[in-house]
Parts: C-alpha cells; structure tokens; sequence
C-alpha cells in the first residue's frame, strides 16, 4: 500500500511537469524585408509559438520552438512567406532528458551537473565557512515568492576595487548560473598565479542566481520557463527581469504584454528581483568598475548598449578588449564568439541590467557574455559540457580583469 501510494506522489509531480515532447526548434533566416517584418508580427503574436532567437535584420537566423500541433500551421506559414525552415532541434523533450547525467558522478560541487538553488546555497554557506577571512554572505533581500536572493563577497585584502558577477537573471539558462559559481571558486582555489594576483587585486561580488523563483521552477515544473514568478495581468506570472531596469525601459525590444516572454514589468523595477539587486549595486556604485553578466545562448560577447547603436564614450577600447577576450576565449576548444554592442550584434532592447549600469553609473567595464551555444542544444545545453564552458570563459574574464587592472586610475 505505501509503495503504492509513493508511485501515486511521483506521478502527480511527473504530471504537474511541462514537457516537450516532439517540439521542435526550426531554424529560419529572413532575406528580405518583408519576411523580417512577417516574423517580427509573428513574434508580436507567436500563439503557442516560441522564439528563442529574435527577428532583427536580414539573413540573421531566428530560432522558434513549434509544438507539434502548430506544425501544420507553421509550415504554411513558412512556406506562404517563402521562408526557409530547418529542424535545428527535432525533439525539445529528448534534450532536457539527456541533459543532466542519469547518476551524478560526483557528490560533492564538481560541475558535472547542474544543481538545484537549495544545493548552490548550501555550497555558498560551506565557502563562508571554509574561507571565513576572505568570503562574507550576502543577502539581496527576498523574492516575489519570499526566496533569499544570495550571494557572496569575496575579499582578500582591503581597498579593492569591486567586480561584480551576475548570474542566473533569465531562469533557464541554466549554464550561466553554473559558469558563475565555477569562476567564483576559482577564484578561491585556483593555484595558476595569473587568477590568485587577479582574485586578490579585486573584491568580488557574486550572486549566481538572481531570479531565484524562476530558476526554481525550471527546476521543479517547467525547464524552459524564463522569467521572474510575479503575478501579472492576464492570469499570466512573472516579468523579463531583465528588461525591468529603469535605463530606457519599454523603449525597444521589449513587450508591454503579461504573457510575452520579454514583459518588461508593469514599470521599471515592478520586479523586486531586478529592484533588490539594483538597490544594492547603488549602495556600493562608488566601489565597482566592473559588471560582468552571463546569459545564453549565442556564443556572444556583448557591451552596451541595446537601445540605440550610438557607441559609448569608450567603444574603441571595449571593442578591442572584447576581441582579445574572444581570441582567449577560443584557445580551449576553438570556441568562436562574436563581439559587439547589444543593439547591433544580436538584438535592439532596452532595460537590461548592464546597460542600466554603464548608463547610471558609467561604470567602464561592462560585460554580457552569451554562453554556448550557437543553437544544437539552445538553452538545453548537456551537463557535460559545464566545465569547458566555463573554463573557456574564465579565460575571457581573465583577459578583462587584467586590462581593468591595469587601466583603472588608483584609488
């Protein structure tokens, strides 16, 4: 009786799960004009559909996710439009089944899986207990659905300078969340001397997981799940926390719809994630000069800003270091990325964290990557591939740090 009531549990939580079954992600390149503006309408109005990737420009990809009952009424449209579709994904649900190991191969922190928000905080509490001279616990304040939204203070030495590392603000991108506790424990054991004289030059702030309620969900109900969990209009939850920061909110690239996966909020900092977080980076402003932000996917690497194309007063310099963070970026495994601004590399939007960041505080080094990868796995992307990932991108950060150190007037 008791193991038959147990599997009646596992089923209702297998029931309450959204699943993916035979979704597809089509691939489809606008070469024209016309056919930009069809998907930007479609995109506008997507019923059921799924954009991964956004229309912005001619010959630049779009990635859709189609259930399988919109198929028929997808490929007309395509073909009405003279559009052409590939399957980039067949089957959305095989990913996230194969994307985690069936058993972890390690029990301990080892980013051979991703882990849950309760096991990255315990993992926080364990760096504050192991380093008790160096890491401080921090606590942002609660979320809408009353989760601490944590992080850390890493410090060696006092009169640093100040880094900040978000992570985790867009819930299923799971590897940016995993990318950013692997940097943030390097920078803790790291015995290459190049790491140990950057984590000692800087303070860090770190907060892996920004929208702690969403990344929960995608843990627990619905993989594929992206914004914050606050109840909008419409019977529709949660906001894009960010497109919720008051730096030329609503202005592009974003949607005044509840049910929109970019909902920029019902007002700047409507979300009191994006609120609790831009609350503390002002109460520390005069301490940081560099915000580095991870996202996926696309395989990016990205300064602002995204309303506008107009360059920031030091667009030559982090043009060039964003390429050279790239080019040590590819060294691992020949990962490419593609540097620009946010507006003509891969989108026009507004309201996001970064650029709310230079814009208000005209912090001089500020950073989005967009992690792997280029659209095989999306944001599905396989627990095997964590620690390439990450240690790639530390490469790039490295490469940053070096150059704001070295830049940075003393103070």
């Amino acid at each position: 009786m008791l193991r038959f009531l147990c599997l009646l549990v596992v089923s209702a939580v297998l029931a309450d799960r959204a699943t993916y079954h035979n979704y597809q992600v089509r691939r489809v390149v606008p070469e024209n004009q016309e056919q930009l503006e069809a998907l930007t309408e479609l995109e506008n109005n997507p019923n059921g559909l799924s954009f991964w990737s956004r229309p912005f420009r001619v010959q630049k990809a779009v990635d859709i996710m189609v259930p399988p009952h919109m198929l028929p009424r997808f490929n007309e449209i395509v073909a009405s439009l003279n559009l052409k579709t590939e399957v980039y994904i067949s089957n959305v649900q095989h990913l996230i089944d194969t994307e985690r190991p069936k058993v972890r191969p390690r029990a301990d922190f080892g980013w051979t899986d991703y882990y849950t928000l309760d096991e990255i905080n315990a993992w926080l509490d364990s760096l504050v207990e192991n380093y008790p001279n160096v890491v401080t616990p921090i606590s942002l304040g609660r979320s809408y659905e009353g989760r601490e939204i944590r992080g850390v203070k890493v410090s060696f030495k006092e009169g640093n300078r100040a880094v900040i590392l978000e992570g985790g603000i867009h819930a299923r991108e799971w590897i940016s969340v995993a990318t950013v506790t692997y940097i943030l424990n390097k920078l803790l054991t790291s015995d290459d001397p190049v790491i140990q004289d950057l984590a000692q030059s800087f303070d860090y702030y770190v907060f892996p997981s920004v929208n702690p309620d969403g990344y929960v969900y995608t843990h627990t109900t619905d993989r594929m799940w992206r914004k914050t969990r606050s109840l909008g209009g419409n019977r529709c939850y949660g906001a894009d926390a960010n497109r919720n920061f008051d730096f030329h909110w609503l202005e592009i690239g974003a949607s005044n719809s509840p049910c929109s996966e970019t909902y920029a909020g019902s007002s700047p900092f409507s979300e009191i994630e994006a609120r609790l977080l831009s609350n503390f980076l002002t109460s520390i402003s005069d301490k940081f000069d560099v915000y580095l932000a991870f996202h996926s996917y696309s395989q990016l690497l990205l300064f602002p800003y995204g309303h506008n194309s107009d360059p920031v007063s030091n667009y030559d310099e982090l043009l060039a270091l964003g390429t050279a963070a790239a080019e040590a970026l590819a060294k691992n495994n020949g990962t490419e990325y593609t540097v620009g601004n946010i507006y003509d590399t891969i989108y026009p939007t507004s309201g996001v964290s970064m650029d709310w960041v230079r814009g208000v505080f005209d912090t001089p080094y500020t950073f989005t990557w967009e992690l792997r990868d280029t659209g095989k796995y999306g944001f599905v992307l396989p627990a095997s591939q964590i620690i390439d990932t990450a240690e790639e991108t530390l490469n790039s950060a490295v490469v940053i740090l070096q150059h704001a150190k070295e830049n940075l007037p003393r103070k």
